[in-house]
């Protein structure tokens, strides 16, 4: 059920790695690459990119690959190489057992070893290139029925492939497949037995993982080159499903990480938490997005919030302050992102198909509530290029919509294919990933 989350823009690493999440002046390549599953920006869009509006599953597919396993995290492009990662069941099948508090009848029943997997494709023709196995387990968990045991998505800073999964470790890989460091953190249990799904994300020097769960959950910084662990914080936090972001805000890299308890902005030299602020709900599963000093937070499960946080010069704990720009409590997200687009604020109603956008800065309607007629359940984040957002359901159909003062339905995309991770825009092409192929739509079909 829970996919997620991050980095980097090969072309952004001379000027500043982290500027892609912080500034969306940023001179980041969307047209070679989309490093992490929000994107250069991290925040869904590609400025750069005119992809196809329209398509469906016999036009506009420049070419299909049939992948192995099972996996809902999202490709990452790095010049002309895709990255995904998947689980694979081998061997026998096991007496099966369910994972999760008995009762949790929506989880999936342990019962095979699997094989996770880090694949690189070819982006020009979909080949697969090399296909490293990482780990061979039986899971600790299954997860929910919708979920997969492949949930986060990588990350690359141009040199690296960085992957997580979890309970299975994480792993870093050169772009020819070597095996560069690796790390195990011992056993995740998630709330419910839902699974793991937060992806990792990469400052100027360390790749940093959020490990929410319902032991001891903490936040951890390891080097880039070696893993070697540069520090780690502890947080007093149950499961969240939530990736961190990286911002520049006062001159100062920050890593922002959503909880059930507080929202948090932590020095990413040291792990010292710079400010804080409560009100969230449990069960957090949306990663945040920010642009121009504001952060935006949302959630709804126990509760339903959406807040934008003035981050400039704050310090120490920001709930019910005046840092708190203002709050909605309806329509508010849960497993799909947001996405910021210009000084638009588009978000989902929980994860049905009622897509509301907001003026960002003031939080006033613009226009406010539009329902996707053509769309079901969404857990796909919305993306958006050239003046047009794309939202995509569980179905494979891609409603389109233009990114204008009264938006309007252009085109509606089957692909007859179930579709949980999230788009990925490069250059004029998008990549979706549905349950049994990899797609690439363009409008330059050879």
């Amino acid at each position: 059920m829970f996919r997620h989350f991050v980095n980097r823009c090969v072309a952004c690493l001379a000027v500043a790695l982290t500027m892609v999440h912080a500034n969306p002046e940023a001179k980041c390549d969307d047209l070679t690459d989309w490093p992490q599953w929000r994107g250069s920006l991290g925040t869904g869009v590609a400025n750069h990119s005119k992809p196809p509006t329209e398509w469906n599953a016999r036009s506009n597919v420049r070419w299909k690959t049939s992948l192995p396993g099972r996996g809902h995290s999202s490709p990452i492009v790095s010049g002309n190489r895709i990255v995904l990662t998947t689980a694979v069941p081998v061997g026998k099948k096991l007496p099966p057992k369910m994972s999760g508090r008995p009762g949790e009848h929506d989880n999936l029943p342990i019962d095979s070893k699997y094989q996770f997997i880090v694949l690189v494709l070819n982006r020009t023709n979909g080949s697969i290139l090399w296909s490293k196995v990482v780990h061979e387990a039986v899971p600790v968990e299954a997860g929910h029925f919708t979920a997969s045991l492949a949930s986060a998505s990588p990350v690359t800073d141009g040199e690296r492939i960085y992957s997580n999964f979890g309970s299975h470790g994480v792993y870093v890989h050169d772009f020819e497949g070597n095996l560069l460091w690796s790390k195990n953190f011992g056993q995740m249990h998630s709330k419910h037995g839902h699974g793991e799904g937060a992806s990792p994300t990469l400052t100027r020097d360390a790749l940093i993982i959020n490990w929410d769960h319902e032991e001891k959950s903490f936040l951890v910084a390891m080097e880039k080159e070696s893993g070697r662990e540069l520090w780690r914080k502890e947080r007093k936090e149950d499961t969240s499903w939530s990736s961190p972001i990286v911002i520049e805000q006062d001159g100062r890299e920050q890593i922002v990480v959503c909880g059930t308890n507080r929202v948090r902005g932590y020095d990413s030299k040291t792990g010292e938490v710079l400010w804080e602020c409560g009100g969230m709900s449990s069960n957090i599963v949306a990663t945040p997005v920010f642009d121009h000093g504001i952060l935006y937070v949302g959630s709804s499960y126990e509760k339903r919030v959406l807040m934008a946080i003035d981050l400039q010069g704050a310090t120490g704990d920001l709930t019910d302050s005046k840092r708190v720009l203002w709050t909605r409590t309806r329509g508010t997200p849960y497993v799909p992102s947001m996405l910021l687009y210009e000084d638009s604020l588009y978000f989902l109603t929980h994860y049905q198909n009622v897509l509301t956008r907001v003026h960002g800065p003031s939080g006033k309607d613009a226009p406010g509530a539009i329902r996707l007629g053509s769309l079901e359940n969404i857990y796909a984040s919305p993306v958006a290029a050239n003046g047009y957002v794309y939202v995509t359901d569980l179905s494979g159909t891609t409603e389109v919509i233009t990114h204008s003062e009264i938006p309007r339905t252009i085109a509606v995309n089957r692909l007859e294919e179930r579709v949980s991770a999230s788009l990925a825009i490069v250059g004029d092409e998008i990549l979706i990933r549905g349950e049994q192929h990899l797609f690439c739509i363009s409008n330059e079909v050879k």
